[in-house]
């Protein structure tokens, strides 16, 4: 366990080694990042950014609509990082979630990845100005005067 990060990186690094689909939650963001390793002639494995769902089975359904060429994996593996996004690439785990893809689907996985961490990242940036500035969701603790 990485008490600085409050997540076990050997252990996400064992998901992302193994799983053949993953989710990770993040700690500031609604959204998700699912991980799909699978892959079939045609349809190489993917990252993308996804809204959160209230079941498995919700989820295990968006898989069958969106891969319906591969059959369902066995589980679904989640895990969440509660820090900034940013540090997932400092501490390298970002890299093995590239890596991996790029091992399984070539070097086109790489621009996907790099594009997913920037909508990633972007969407954090975005919710936490929303929480500075009293966005949507969000109140100030304090307004300043109106002339």
């Amino acid at each position: 366990m990485n008490e600085e990060l409050g997540v076990d990186l050997d252990e996400i690094g064992r998901v992302i080694a193994e799983a053949d689909v993953f989710i990770v939650r993040f700690g500031k963001i609604e959204s998700r990042l699912l991980v799909d390793a699978r892959s079939a002639p045609g349809d190489p494995p993917r990252i993308e950014v996804v809204p959160p769902v209230n079941s498995a089975s919700e989820r295990y359904r968006y898989l069958q609509q969106t891969r319906p060429g591969l059959p369902l994996p066995d589980q679904i593996t989640v895990f969440t990082w509660p820090r900034p996004v940013g540090l997932m690439r400092d501490h390298g785990v970002w890299q093995r979630i590239s890596s991996r893809l790029v091992s399984l689907g070539g070097p086109d996985l790489a621009l996907d990845c790099d594009r997913v961490f920037n909508e990633v990242a972007a969407r954090e940036r975005a919710e936490l100005a929303a929480a500075i500035l009293g966005g949507e969701g969000f109140e100030t603790i304090w307004e300043r005067p109106r002339p």
